[in-house]
């Protein structure tokens, strides 16, 4: 008697998920509670764990797209004693194999077999052995980024062949090649191919067409020197890491700031609901991470009332969990104001997008050296330019430029931060 596996309620506002990555193969043996499937929805990445032990039959394939409470698989009845039983009886020794002489369709049989078997075994998923086999690339010289190393489908679309094979294949193509095809040949691949979007960019997707269509969005901007706060952090870094056992970065800077600043001006905090402005009385910062599959926005709660080290262990642990695909909805559910910290790739310079149903965003940016003015004299200082979105209906501009100004103010003056003043 097979068990049929529906797909599980996951969140109130989700009403579909998509197979991200299957596990277990069709046919594996699974224990119960065993993983067995990865399910994306439109906020968060699942695990589908086995409800009973037994043989795994899949019904939905990858990249399928499936609704609450659909069948996604079934469990067969039946033991690994069992099937090691029957691959041994249907199966000869390696050395009769070798003797005995086989015919056209059963050598062909076999080539496919072992074929399938070096991409299906070993760390890559049933998806990414397929692109592998078709790109010609051998799996051990492909890095996996999934889990315990698992060589994921995104993986596999990423990797390229060596170079060695390119040239060969492109000698092989020239040959054949009629004299018109060899002149667009010798001009430069062109390629196109059309990948099915995920449900989470699907949703970021439509949530920034949402916002800015629906928001007044307006952006003011401003300059750090950042001097103060890289002095401390090369004078204490060391026995901070020490004491904490985390790394101090410049975030824990900017929530603090930002805290104290939004206590100032506390629109910068509220949210609009129907006819209603909501203010909170506390700050739950979301943080906007750049995840394998898209932008996540993971948060961390009464920010307000949290110090430098717990701020930075809040960053560390919720980032480890976006790039695992690990996060929980209540993890990235809420959420009163957003920073976003785009100098990590090197910009200098953007206008964030309000995250909904926030009304305004911080956008941090990367550190040049630059000459500056300071007591009448031009010196060179590490500055910074950032940015606040804000959405104009509930946010005036006196509102935003002093809000960023004070923000300005607390970290070329960190001292300000730990005395609130």
């Amino acid at each position: 008697m097979s068990l049929e596996m529906k797909v599980p309620t996951v969140g109130e506002s989700i009403t579909e998920v998509t197979v991200a990555e299957w596990l277990k193969n069709d046919g594996d043996y699974v224990e119960m509670d065993e993983v067995i499937a990865e399910l994306e929805s439109d906020k968060a990445t699942f695990e589908l764990p086995a409800e009973k032990a037994g043989i795994l039959r899949h019904v939905a394939s990858e990249g399928d797209t499936l609704e609450i409470g659909a069948i996604i698989c079934k469990i067969e009845e039946g033991g690994k004693s069992e099937g090691s039983a029957e691959k041994t009886d249907n199966e000869k020794p390696a050395e009769e194999a070798k003797d005995e002489p086989k015919s056209d369709s059963q050598a062909s049989a076999s080539t496919q077999t072992e074929t399938q078997d070096t991409y299906a075994s070993g760390t890559a998923s049933p998806a990414a052995a397929k692109i592998l086999k078709e790109k010609g690339i051998d799996p051990q010289s492909v890095k996996g980024t999934g889990k315990d190393g698992r060589i994921t489908k995104e993986d596999a679309l990423n990797a390229s062949p060596a170079k060695s094979e390119a040239k060969a294949d492109n000698q092989q193509a020239s040959a054949s090649a009629s004299p018109a095809t060899s002149t667009a040949a010798s001009s430069g691949a062109r390629e196109e191919k059309r990948e099915k979007m995920s449900s989470l960019r699907k949703t970021i997707a439509k949530r920034l067409v949402t916002v800015k269509n629906e928001t007044a969005m307006l952006t003011t901007f401003n300059e750090v020197d950042m001097k103060p706060i890289m002095d401390i952090r090369s004078k204490y870094k060391d026995k901070f890491k020490e004491k904490h056992g985390i790394g101090l970065g410049f975030m824990s800077f900017f929530a603090k700031a930002v805290c104290m600043a939004l206590k100032e001006w506390p629109s910068v905090n509220a949210r609009i609901e129907e006819n209603e402005i909501v203010f909170s009385n506390f700050v739950d910062i979301s943080i906007a991470v750049s995840a394998p599959k898209g932008l996540v926005v993971p948060i961390i709660r009464n920010a307000e009332s949290k110090s430098l080290q717990d701020i930075e262990k809040s960053v560390a642990e919720l980032a480890g969990k976006a790039r695992d695909n690990k996060l929980t909805i209540e993890e990235m559910t809420g959420g009163t104001f957003t920073i976003t910290n785009g100098g990590v790739f090197g910009s200098m310079m953007s206008t964030p997008i309000i995250n909904a149903p926030q009304s305004a965003i911080l956008g941090m940016h990367n550190i040049i050296q630059r000459p500056v003015a300071i007591n009448g004299e031009v010196v060179i200082r590490p500055m910074m330019y950032v940015a606040l979105s804000y959405d104009h209906r509930i946010i005036d501009g006196r509102e935003s430029v002093s809000f960023l100004v004070r923000v300005k103010e607390l970290l070329e003056d960190p001292t300000r931060l730990l005395l609130d003043v």
